[in-house]
């Protein structure tokens, strides 16, 4: 799972939720699709971070890193 892009984890998050939400699976499916949705929300969640790292740090004219920290 952890090989699959941010859109294509929220795909597969999403298509496992409307199962879920549809009522029609029965419990031990449930719960295995449950633990997927878990660890699709983790790769999910390593990705956003991966990313907000990446736009924290902003490229100046002179080729310098600066720390952009969106949280001050």
């Amino acid at each position: 799972m952890e090989n699959l892009s941010f859109e294509e984890s929220l795909e597969k998050l999403e298509e496992i939720v409307n199962k879920l939400e549809n009522g029609d699976v029965p419990l031990d499916d449930a719960i295995d699709e449950f633990t997927k949705a878990m660890q699709l929300v983790k790769v999910c969640n390593t990705k956003l971070n991966n990313a907000e790292e990446a736009i924290a740090k902003i490229v100046q004219d002179n080729g310098e890193l600066v720390d952009f920290n969106v949280n001050e």
